[in-house]
């Protein structure tokens, strides 16, 4: 008990945070009853319990927890400060409630986080809910789902944001959990209610069942909106309007108001945007323009896929639409033209309004387009323009669909019509105004006559839409000339239409028509409340019509009395007779009898009858035309008495106001009229008649036909008064309608009419239209004669400052047309009357606009592009009005905004100002890509400048209104640059702006976040700007939503704003009223006329302003402001420029050594990066601080482009002048430059480029030369820029390339661009590829550093990229390097694959084709200009080669051979005629016609003179040898019958011994051929899938036959020159490793025959040629990278083979060429490189080969060195003295064993210390730690080649476990190597095996053969190979290494060591050859086999011990082999 005492002292707050459960749970209850107590929520108790409430809700005992829930709530609902709270209190209550299993806990947890959500909480409480559904327990999520259904469901979509919820959902129904999933579906139901079909696209994603199970409940949601149920504290009126709405179910007064709630969500805002440009495929740009077409339509799929994604991520798609419209317009394939409409419509899709841009770009190219007929295509390309229509506006696009509907083409026509019909169903009464509608209505007009069905109908669905969209009312005026037939056609269409909207096709006189259609922003709606008065209320303000758009009053009298009849009489024409009959029924009998009576009384008579029979005729029963057409009967309108004239014009007139009179009936009566205009007697009673056919058939139809009437004929006074009666009806029927065009014209007739009385009436008529017109009228004729001008003008003057009189009369239809005005009033906010600008004539000036013109503009030089500036100025003040089409000159425009040169920016900005007055209202297609740089101008540092821009702004507004400006982000993305200039200019410009405009669009909300980050600018004019903008935005976007997005920034900032947000609240000005009442007020002013009808100039100034005098007064603000503006910072601009008129940089002497200096020391950081990081920009800051100008380095180092480019501007006119200072900091110049080629932005890049130019061209006229240096930091990075996909970039990378060799030497280039090649960029390497080869072209080899090969190796790679642009500049550079050193070029590139030498030949082939006569003096060049160097060898070019003799350049390379003569030119193959022209030497007949019979029967020609052919041959030579280079050249054909038949011909020959001898002298051609065959079968046959392959199969019997019968005869055999032996070799090889023989029948065999003919060859071969040619065949096998391994293992085997051959053909072999290959060999693979390989077999192979040589020679071996140059430097003599010593020393010590004492002493005591030596080396290594393991391995095989050493003395002083360590090395690595023999490793060949091979025995004098053939025997049981396998089989029987699973895998290669291939061929031919090798393999095997399976031995100790052995291996290998 004393221990609750103690607490229950403790007051509450304490309690509630006592560490014993019952204190705290006391503490709640107390908290609990004290907040039920307070009553004012800002009560400071408040406060001590803001820390507490989360431990409230976590408490860790459940009974306390409980209570403290309850505690918590009462707090949350009563304490002001309770929001501090949420986050904390939300996330306890997730973690620690939910996961509760009392319901009460969970009841009230979820009732907490509604309670913040009431309180204002919502987004916080939200992201806690979003988080918790990441939590590992399941129960907390199906909480958190279950707190975000309800909350959702109480307080609605509009508080609840769906967007992060729909994003997390779909993972709820992934959950393993039922009861989540469960409730994941019931929050999917909740949210379906209130966004409908939204939700389904974010949930396509979910499993199947779960979807159809969503889709079944989905059904059964009722369809009634949702409503809200639960309210915000700050919605409390809403909430009282709900409980009144309960409280009343019945009543639906709030219906409305409550639809208003509903949010309607758009699926789009819920999905997530996705960057398709950055996974574009890279070389996309490159494969569009592809001539195949499948590459194209890889590409063009990509992309689809792409473009498939809903919603896509804003960038520049310029590049890409551009592609694409390409495709769409040129492409002939139209499959591709599908494709890529499918991307268009995709993009216009995904982007949306972000895609308007771009939509005027490809919309008239899709029109054009519709001219195909295919349906997939015409599908494709609707739905791309329809997608496209969607992300703009009609009146954007309306000048390409006017462009197309008069088209000769149907199709087009067909399409834009129905593209037109589906455009109007998307449009409402807002967006469809009169002036958008007119002239679409006018094209479709023409195409409902057109001859082709099709087309007519089109036109009619448009015509019908168009009616069912804005109402019958509304489009009848443009109908008027149509028939009743075809009036009816588009009625029924438009019956037939269904619009998307429910209620949207509310006709024009409906009563609500703007209300009920669905605004497509919120500010419509907002607007909606004048429309919905009633028809009467409208009508009883006269006024309000007309104001409404700030248009002349049309005929409001007029409406008010005629207001209900809407329609136009639409008569057809009735003939006499018809006419008769309808007029006797409702005329007197007399009457029609006496109507062409002779007499004047009667006829009187009868029109005093037909009078009075009109006036009290019903209306309806009324036929006008039949009476009209009495009227006119004979005498009719001849009538000569005054008075029945007089009488028969006032029954016109009668008939024409009473009756339904059409425009038939006028038409019969209106000549008569004019002609008894001018009449003195009658002319009053013909101006009545006009004036009733003005009412009932519309003025501007009665005025066109008047004027045309009138000057159709000759009399003055006729048109004078015409003229004067038309004056006054415009007065009485006020201007609207009147065709302004067509009146002008006539006007000007008038004009120029010799009766004064005539230009009089016409000028008066032009002062009567100057009231409604205003200035643009005089526009009109400004071209007339000056005397004329000035009574023009006289007029106008009299005009000034009048109104136009209210209409007192006015058409039926003047009532409905008034009514259909409603709906236009949103289009022009501050624009002028668009009626009146449309009616000028505009002139098309696009033709003008040529490219010349445009890149003048364009051009580098600054005076150029003034000159482009004024021709275009030019342009347009010549053509006055101007269309909207003006081709790409806004483009060329928007280039000059940002133009260095500010005098340009100026006069861009004047021309623009100029180009707003003469397009007028057009200019709004040209806000997005002309209107907004304009608005980035205001950024510019130069006052007048901003000034300049400012005024445009306006000019343009004017022209466009201010809606289409704030559409999209282009404002908001302005705002977001960080240029205090901008900011503050163009805040203050919407200052100014939005005060005068009643509704924006929703995107100015995006200028929100910009607006209060400008709030918070460092600059204060900026945060001025800003807190005046403010509640002129607050203004339209209303506190909440404002409040609402302040409410996202940082807590910082969101206090300092929200204040602002207060203030601003008290000063927000009222939005303008309603035009309606605007008139009013206005209207009251001037009186009852000016009410009427005020002038379209007030209108538009004042009409939509809430203020008459606002435009004065704001117009005189801006005004002022821009003179202050222009003052003071003018000043303070020329101040800068005075500071800047000195030097731009500082020479500083020796700077830029000491710099250089620094970094080497590297005192300073080296220029050297990937990406510049802000040290390296600092320290370049640091190092410029000294030499450059203080306000350069600002310029330079500003965050703004525009800076930049300014500055450079600046260095560019210093250049000249500043030429030494600017070389002196040239170094940091060059570091700055590289800093901008990581910029993005292609302006600055541009102007760098153009800099470099203007440098390097200045450095190398002065003769300067780059520093390693300056060049290390600086070109490099040029490289990078060669990789840019901008052709104009690269360009200048080029240039500037060209020029810096001149500064700095091409070889020191070359290898920077070497590393250029090795990019990822595919174009960087091309270019740097291409760059290469200009420098060799120019420079010759020298250039190629470090050496030629090692570049040209490296180049050649790229021969095999992927990339077609890389692989030609690689073949294009190898061909450049051949122009100058010719066949070299073969052995400079080392190794390539067959198909890519066979490119590269082809190359040079084509090369040689295009500049033969050029070839020989290039050839020549380079020899004269080249100074001699190490390189010099490589320019030997013989003029007369042919470039594709390869094989011959290989072996006139090696040394002559004198036993070979050289074949002469004619006898030699045409390998060109080989390779390209198949055709001609297959089709040859006469192949089969040599009988080679007769040449060989008579004369066998002598031997020497078949051996020394001279090059004169005399005819009968010349016969037979040319029929034998026929007969070869066929081998080589590509056709395979061709080629057997000679092969079987050349076969016939090789097989009879006594003949063959006429094929010598031809070996070497006959040898090309053949594998000049085996190139073409395997790179082209092969692969063609469409060659049986048992043809090829045939093709290879037969080159393997005749292979074995030539290499039969050992006489022809060593005729083979080196070179053909060396691609022999490579062919057989490249055969016997082709995986695809495998796939042939009897492939095997096939590989196996290839194996014996190797054999074969190596046997019988001249053995100096066969062992040089494997030689270099193998260092050409490892210097090619890409090469197969098993290639340079196969030709190692060959080469061990022929070291078994040497002791038997050492004297015939040339020792000083061998020694010269090994000696190249060497030098290309020192000894280091070649243990640097993968495989140390390469190096064994080499060593063997030389100490064979050295033991078979001895010492005499080094006489043989003759041929090499430079002996001492060679690494291969050093090695040759090495073994020869080394073999004496061994002798020595054998022969002293004999007899001990014979040898000297000195020899014995030089062993002695050489041995010491050795082992002390041996010793340390094995005390080294790295090299222990090495170490042990020499001590062991020195033990073995001497195991009588003592070691002792170097183990005496070691540790016992130094010793015992040793020892134990030494027995593991015996074992290891006994053990090896049957265990396989990965070690090629041991060390011991070869490399001790000479020097293992001691029985030196005993080395023959078998001691080879036993060292091989014991390699291959080490390899694990079997020995019985051995022998003449095969290369592989020299005992190569192989790889047990490369075997598996591949068994030809498997074959060569088989124990019994098979030796038969399938032909005949190879059977007798292969027969001969049977016995000899036998023989070998048999000699093996004792030995096949026997363990290996390891050495014994004692090398003796084995001697015996060896012996009689020896003898019984040679009995054998005897």
């Amino acid at each position: 008990m004393g221990d609750d005492s103690e607490w229950m002292k403790l007051p509450v707050d304490q309690k509630c945070e006592h560490k014993v459960w019952k204190a705290r749970l006391s503490g709640y209850e107390e908290a609990l009853k004290l907040f039920q107590r307070i009553e004012d929520e800002k009560s400071p108790e408040w406060g001590k319990y803001l820390g507490l409430i989360k431990k409230f809700v976590t408490d860790s005992n459940v009974v306390a927890q409980l209570k403290g829930l309850e505690t918590a709530l009462a707090f949350v609902m009563n304490a002001h400060i309770a929001g501090k709270t949420t986050g904390e209190v939300t996330s306890g209550v997730i973690t620690k409630v939910f996961n509760q299993p009392k319901a009460r806990a969970k009841e009230l947890g979820l009732e907490i986080c509604l309670m913040y959500i009431e309180i204002e909480k919502a987004e916080v409480v939200q992201d806690e809910l979003l988080k918790g559904l990441e939590n590992k327990n399941p129960k907390v999520v199906v909480a958190c789902l279950e707190a975000l259904r309800k909350a959702l469901s109480e307080f609605g979509s509009k508080i609840v944001t769906l967007k992060p919820v729909v994003k997390v959902l779909p993972k709820q129904f992934e959950s393993r959990e039922k009861a989540v999933r469960d409730e994941a579906k019931l929050l999917a139901i909740e949210i379906f209610r209130w966004i409908r079909d939204a939700l389904r696209p974010p949930l396509q994603g979910i499993n199947s069942v779960q979807l159809k199970d969503l889709e079944e409940e989905w059904v059964k949601v009722p369809t009634a909106a949702p409503k809200q149920t639960r309210f915000l504290r700050s919605q409390q009126d809403l909430k009282a309007k709900f409980e009144q709405h309960q409280a009343n179910k019945g009543d639906e007064v709030d219906g409305e108001e409550e639809e208003d709630t509903v949010v309607v969500v758009d699926p789009y805002e819920l999905l997530e945007a996705v960057d398709i440009l950055a996974k574009l495929p890279k070389d996309f740009y490159e494969k569009i323009e592809a001539k195949k077409w499948q590459e194209r339509k890889e590409t063009l799929e990509a992309v689809e896929t792409l473009a498939k994604n809903p919603k896509l991520e804003a960038g520049d798609y310029g590049d890409l639409v551009r592609a694409l419209k390409k495709v769409v317009g040129k492409d002939a394939n139209v499959m591709l033209v599908t494709l890529a409409a499918k991307c268009l419509a995709g993009l216009a899709s995904g982007l949306r309004k972000k895609f308007g841009t771009y939509a005027t770009l490809v919309v008239s190219t899709i029109l054009e387009k519709f001219k195909e007929k295919k349906p997939q295509v015409v599908q494709a390309l609707q739905e791309a323009i329809d997608a496209i229509f969607l992300t703009t506006t009609l009146q954007n696009l309306s000048e390409d669909i006017l462009g197309v509907m008069d088209n000769k083409n149907p199709s087009i026509k067909q399409q834009a019509s129905l593209f037109l019909a589906r455009a109007f169903r998307h449009c409402t009464q807002a967006t469809l105004s009169k002036s958008v509608l007119k002239p679409f209505c006018a094209a479709l007009l023409k195409q409902v006559n057109d001859s082709a069905l099709e087309v007519r109908d089109a036109a009619f669905e448009a015509l019908g839409t168009a009616m069912k969209v804005i109402g019958e009312k509304a489009v009848n005026p443009f109908l008027a000339d149509l028939d009743k037939l075809k009036l009816d056609k588009i009625k029924e269409c438009a019956d037939k239409v269904e619009l998307p909207g429910a209620k949207r096709g509310a006709s024009g006189g409906d009563k609500k028509p703007a209300a009920k259609a669905p605004p497509p922003s919120e500010a419509p709606s907002k607007s909606s409340g004048p429309p919905k008065k009633t028809p009467a209320a409208a009508a009883s303000k006269p006024s309000a019509g007309p104001s409404k758009k700030g248009k002349p009053a049309t005929a409001s009298g007029a409406k008010a009395k005629k207001g209900v009849e809407a329609k136009e009489i639409i008569e057809t024409e009735l003939a006499i007779e018809v006419c008769e009959q309808r007029a006797a029924l409702v005329l007197p009998a007399s009457c029609l009898e006496h109507l062409d009576s002779a007499n004047w009384k009667e006829r009187l008579a009868s029109m005093e009858e037909f009078q009075k029979a009109v006036e009290t005729m019903d209306k309806i029963e009324m036929p006008c035309q039949a009476l009209v057409r009495m009227l006119a009967k004979k005498p009719g309108w001849k009538e000569t008495n005054f008075q029945v004239m007089q009488m028969k014009l006032r029954v016109v007139a009668i008939i024409a106001q009473r009756g339904q009179f059409s425009k038939t009936s006028a038409s019969v009566v209106l000549e008569c009229l004019v002609d008894k205009v001018g009449d003195v007697k009658c002319g009053g009673n013909a101006k009545e008649g006009l004036t009733a056919i003005g009412e009932s058939c519309s003025l501007p139809w009665t005025a066109e036909q008047l004027v045309s009437l009138a000057f159709s004929q000759k009399n003055p006074k006729n048109q004078s008064e015409s003229l004067n009666w038309l004056a006054n009806a415009m007065k009485e029927f006020g201007f609207a309608g009147i065709n302004v065009k067509a009146f002008i014209n006539n006007v000007k007739i008038a004009l120029g009419a010799t009766n004064p009385a005539v230009r009089i009436s016409a000028i008066a008529l032009l002062g009567v239209m100057y009231l409604y017109m205003g200035a643009p009228l005089r526009m009109f004729f400004e071209d007339e004669k000056p005397a004329l001008l000035s009574q023009i003008d006289a007029e106008f003057e009299k005009m000034q400052g009048q109104s136009p009189p209210a209409a007192i009369r006015g058409t039926r239809k003047s009532g409905p047309e008034a009514d259909g005005d409603d709906g236009d009033e949103p289009e022009e906010d501050a624009a002028g009357p668009p009626d009146i600008m449309d009616l000028l004539p505009r002139t098309d000036i696009s033709d003008k606009i040529n490219c010349d013109l445009v890149s003048k503009i364009g051009d580098k030089n600054w005076k150029i592009r003034k000159e482009g500036l004024d021709e275009a100025a030019a342009i347009i003040s010549d053509a006055k009005f101007i269309t909207a089409n003006i081709g790409d000159l806004s483009l060329a425009l928007k280039g000059r905004l940002n133009d260095s040169n500010k005098i340009l920016v100026l006069q861009t900005l004047t021309m623009l100002q100029q180009l707003a007055t003469a397009m007028g209202p057009g200019l709004k297609q040209h806000i997005k890509p002309l209107g907004i740089p304009i608005i980035t101008v205001l950024g510019d540092s130069k006052a007048n400048v901003r000034a300049a821009a400012l005024a445009t702004l306006q000019a343009w507004v004017e022209q466009t209104g201010m809606k289409d400006w704030l559409e999209g982000d282009d404002m908001s993305e302005e705002l977001k640059r960080e240029n205090p200039f901008l900011r503050q200019e163009l805040l203050g410009w919407l200052a100014e702006k939005l005060p005068n405009m009643r509704t924006v669009p929703g995107d100015l909300m995006q200028c929100v976040p910009q607006l209060f980050a400008c709030l918070e600018d460092r600059n204060g004019d900026v945060r001025k700007k800003a807190q005046d903008a403010l509640p002129m935005f607050m203004m339209h976007l209303g506190f909440d939503k404002m409040t609402k997005a302040a409410g996202k920034l940082k807590p910082a900032s969101k206090d300092q704003v929200s204040g602002m947000l207060e203030k601003a609240r008290a000063v927000m000005p009222a939005k303008p009223a309603a035009p309606s009442k605007a008139g009013d007020g206005a209207g009251k002013a001037p009186g009852s006329k000016a009410a009427a009808g005020p002038r379209p100039q007030a209108s538009g100034d004042d009409a939509t302003d809430s203020k008459p005098e606002g435009k004065k007064i704001r117009g005189g603000g801006a005004a002022a402001k821009r003179g202050t503006l222009g003052k003071k910072p003018a000043a303070k601009g020329m101040k800068e420029e005075e500071d800047r008129s000195g030097p731009i940089f500082t020479l500083i002497p020796n700077a830029k050594e000491q710099r250089s200096k620094e970094e080497k020391q590297l005192k300073i950081l080296k220029w050297n990066f990937t990406t510049p990081r802000d040290e390296y920009l600092d320290q370049l800051k640091a190092q410029m601080s000294t030499c450059f100008a203080k306000w350069l380095q600002d310029e330079i180092f500003h965050f703004d482009f525009q800076r930049h480019v300014k500055a450079i501007g600046v260095m560019m006119e210093r250049l000249e002048s500043e030429s030494e200072a600017t070389i002196g900091c040239l170094d940091l110049i060059l570091k700055w430059f590289t800093l901008r080629f990581f910029d993005t932005n292609t302006t600055v890049l541009m102007k760098v480029l153009e800099y470099l130019k203007l440098l390097f061209a200045m450095l190398s006229a002065q003769g300067f030369h780059l520093s390693e240096y300056e060049a290390s930091s600086f070109v490099p990075y040029l490289i990078l820029k060669m990789g840019e996909s901008k052709d104009g970039v690269r360009k200048d990378v080029r240039t500037i390339l060209t020029l810096l060799c001149k500064v700095y030497p091409a070889a020191k280039v070359f290898p920077l661009l070497m590393d250029g090649t090795k990019s990822k960029n595919s174009k960087q390497r091309s270019e740097c590829l291409e760059e290469l080869g200009l420098l060799i072209e120019g420079n010759g080899l020298t250039v190629c550093q470090p050496t030629p090969a090692k570049c040209l190796k490296e180049i050649a790679v790229h021969i095999g990229d992927r990339d077609t642009s890389v692989r030609n500049a690689a073949l294009n550079t190898v061909v450049a390097v051949y122009n100058v050193c010719g066949e070299q070029v073969y052995k400079l590139i080392g190794n390539l694959s067959e198909k890519e030498m066979s490119m590269l030949e082809e190359r040079i082939k084509r090369s040689a084709k295009k500049t033969p006569a050029a070839a020989p003096a290039k050839q020549s060049a380079p020899e004269r200009t080249q100074p001699p160097n190490s390189t010099a060898t490589f320019l030997r070019k013989p003029a007369q080669e042919d470039p594709n003799k390869l094989n011959q350049a290989r072996q006139n390379a090696q040394h002559n051979e004198p036993s070979h003569p050289s074949i002469p030119r004619e006898f030699q193959l045409d390998l060109d005629m080989i390779e390209t022209d198949q055709g001609r030497v297959g089709d040859l007949p006469d192949l089969v016609q040599h009988q080679l019979e007769e040449l060989l029967e008579p004369i066998v020609m002598p031997e020497p003179k078949m051996r020394s052919v001279s090059p004169h041959y005399d005819e009968l030579h010349n016969s037979t040898a040319s029929t034998i280079n026929f007969v070869i050249s066929q081998v080589a054909s590509g056709d395979i019958n061709t080629s057997i038949q000679a092969l079987a011909q050349i076969d016939e020959v090789l097989r009879q011994e006594d003949k063959a001898e006429v094929m010598s002298g031809h070996i070497d051609q006959f040898l090309i051929a053949t594998f000049m065959q085996l190139r073409l079968t395997y790179n082209t046959h092969m692969a063609d899938e469409r060659l049986d392959k048992k043809d090829i199969f045939k093709l290879y019997s037969c080159i393997i036959g005749n292979m074995l019968s030539l290499f039969f005869m050992e006489s022809l055999a060593r005729e083979a020159s080196m070179g053909v032996l060396k691609d022999l070799m490579h062919g057989l090889i490249t055969l016997m490793l082709d995986g695809r023989v495998e796939d042939i029948e009897d492939g095997q065999q096939l590989i196996r025959s290839v194996n014996l003919l190797m054999v074969r060859v190596l046997e019988r071969s001249d053995q100096t040629n066969i062992l040089s040619a494997l030689l270099v065949l193998l260092q050409d096998s490892l210097i090619t990278t890409g090469g197969s391994p098993m290639f340079s293992e196969l030709v190692m085997k060959c080469l061990w083979r022929m070291i078994r051959y040497l002791p038997e053909s050492i004297n015939s072999i040339n020792l000083d060429r061998i020694l010269l290959d090994v000696h190249n060999f060497m030098k290309v693979f020192p000894k280091d490189k070649l243990k640097q390989l993968k495989s140390d077999v390469p190096h064994r192979t080499l060593k063997t080969l030389l100490h064979t040589l050295c033991k078979l020679t001895g010492v005499k071996i080094l006489d043989h060195l003759s041929m090499i140059e430079n002996r001492n430097e060679s690494e291969l003599e050093a090695h040759l003295r090495r073994v020869v010593k080394h073999s004496g020393n061994l002798s020595g010590i054998k022969s002293d064993r004999g007899n001990e004492k014979s040898g000297p002493r000195t020899e014995d005591r030089m062993s002695k210390a050489k041995v010491s030596d050795i082992l002390s080396e041996i010793f340390k290594k094995i005390g080294s730690k790295e090299n222990t393991k090495e170490g042990l391995t020499e001590l062991y095989e020195y033990k073995q080649q001497y195991s009588d050493a003592d070691l002792e003395p170097f183990l005496r002083n070691t540790s016992q476990f130094f010793q015992s360590y040793v020892e134990r090395g030494l027995r593991m690595i015996e074992s290891e190597r006994e053990g090896k023999g049957r265990i396989q490793t990965t070690a090629v060949i041991p060390q011991h095996g070869v490399d001790s091979g000479p020097l293992g025995g001691n029985n030196g004098e005993d080395l023959k053969p078998a001691m080879y053939y036993e060292r091989l025997k014991i390699l291959r049981q080490r390899k694990g190979l079997e020995n019985h396998t051995k022998g003449l089989g095969g290369v592989g029987g020299v005992g190569g290494p192989e790889d047990e699973q490369q075997q598996q895998q591949r068994l030809p290669i498997s074959s060569l060591l088989s124990p019994k291939p098979p030796v038969a061929s399938s032909t005949d031919m190879l059977q007798s050859k292969l027969s001969q090798l049977k016995e000899s393999r036998e023989l070998y095997q048999q000699e093996l086999s004792p030995h096949g399976h026997s363990p290996p031995r390891g050495r014994s100790a004692s090398p003796s011990a084995n001697l015996d052995d060896l012996k009689k291996r020896l003898e019984r290998i040679k009995s054998n082999r005897q």
